[in-house]
């Protein structure tokens, strides 16, 4: 009988943290959603590559290589194969790589930089990990459109 009373004086967290979150709105929302947001989770910035007539939705990272890649949209580009792993496309302007790792291990889906050359490069299979390679951000699902022979032009844009 005292482990059902002690359970029953014991604060629900959750409710307790919806509660508090109820309140800050009231009092200052730009408070109450700093302190609802997980710090772990970061601003993205959403995307859409138009290849054809299909468009591919991605997400680039809250980093300084990928807010500095969408600051460059709308941009149209060809890209071409490389190696048969990748799609690549020279870019406009080199990117502020600052705070970047040194190297990154792409998978399918991936949209990099490689800094050294300064080209964007969209992996349709995975590779090893390559000095210089900076990730930028990935697409949200499929990315058959892009997988064809040759070169094909794209146009990226923010989504609004």
């Amino acid at each position: 009988m005292t482990e059902g009373i002690w359970m029953m004086k014991r604060p629900n967290t959750k409710i307790m943290a919806l509660a508090i979150s109820s309140v800050l709105s009231l009092i200052s929302p730009a408070l109450a959603e700093t302190i609802s947001k997980p710090k772990d989770q970061p601003a993205m910035t959403k995307i859409q590559m138009i290849v054809g007539g299909d468009v591919l939705f991605a997400t680039l990272e809250d980093t300084t290589a990928g807010q500095d890649f969408a600051a460059m949209l709308p941009l149209d580009l060809t890209l071409s194969d490389y190696h048969g792993i990748e799609k690549v496309a020279d870019l406009p302007r080199k990117l502020d790589t600052s705070g970047a790792p040194a190297s990154y291990k792409p998978e399918t889906g991936d949209i990099t930089l490689y800094a050294p050359w300064g080209n964007l490069a969209i992996f349709y299979k995975p590779f090893q990990a390559s000095r210089g390679l900076v990730r930028l951000g990935e697409f949200d699902g499929p990315i058959d459109a892009l997988i064809q022979d040759g070169s094909i032009r794209v146009r990226i844009e923010p989504v609004d």
